[in-house]
């Protein structure tokens, strides 16, 4: 390693130059890394509460927001010391990193107003599906270009990685860390930085990344009976059937 990185917090090195410096500099393990990153989500259902705990647990800080962040005072006390809740416009601003998880119908309001911020970003992780019945219009024209293309084009520049969205929330607790082949987290994205920050922060709650493509991909990762990706994968079997996808 560059001896010139060595006492670097992996915050810092993330504010010199971005994810892919901070792959280069630091080893993956976050108890390696004098300051943990700031975790983000946008949005704070039951998936975003899983991630968010798991996260907490491997050391980094996690900011649940809402548009009520009052409403989240047990999930903050549950969680502990490393959480804390606050409007979309705090998680936003205080986001190293920050993960969506936002019918899809609200992302253009959500862009509109944040779009700046989150594209300056070094991983704006894309937890959100397109669901025609409740995203309408919105649902219609991100199925139609792909989810992930769809959120890149209202936010040009943004580093988007998309990933968990083919899992249950039910699914995150057990399989964390299990013993034997781990539970694979199919993922996407076209930006390398962001991919592989995105990857180190699967590892670290005790999944195996799988990148199966660019975003163009994306379209596959949406739960489904007929979504091949959909469910509970080894990394070998995501591997198995992304060779057979367009």
């Amino acid at each position: 390693m560059n001896k010139r990185f060595q006492s670097r917090s992996r915050r810092e090195v993330l504010m010199m130059g971005g994810a892919a410096a901070l792959v280069a500099a630091l080893p993956f393990s976050v108890n390696a890394a004098a300051a943990p990153l700031r975790i983000a989500t946008v949005g704070a259902g039951k998936m975003g509460s899983e991630l968010g705990k798991l996260w907490a647990k491997a050391g980094h800080k996690i900011m649940f927001s809402t548009r009520h962040p009052e409403e989240l005072k047990d999930l903050v006390a549950g969680v502990g010391a490393n959480a804390s809740a606050g409007t979309v416009a705090q998680a936003v601003a205080f986001g190293d990193v920050v993960v969506l998880l936002v019918p899809y119908g609200a992302i253009p309001d959500l862009v509109k107003e944040h779009g700046k911020a989150l594209a300056a970003k070094a991983l704006v992780l894309d937890v959100s599906n397109p669901i025609v019945p409740r995203d309408g219009e919105v649902g219609t024209q991100a199925r139609a270009m792909g989810a992930g293309l769809y959120l890149a084009s209202l936010m040009p520049g943004a580093k988007i990685v998309r990933a968990f969205n083919a899992i249950g929330y039910t699914s995150l607790a057990p399989n964390a860390n299990r013993t034997g082949d781990l539970l694979g987290v199919p993922m996407c994205g076209d930006d390398a930085g962001a991919v592989a920050l995105a990857s180190m922060l699967v590892r670290e709650i005790g999944f195996e990344p799988v990148v199966v493509g660019g975003l163009a991909m994306g379209k596959h990762l949406i739960p489904g009976a007929d979504m091949p990706l959909s469910g509970n994968h080894t990394a070998a079997e995501i591997r198995q059937i992304a060779a057979t996808l367009k």
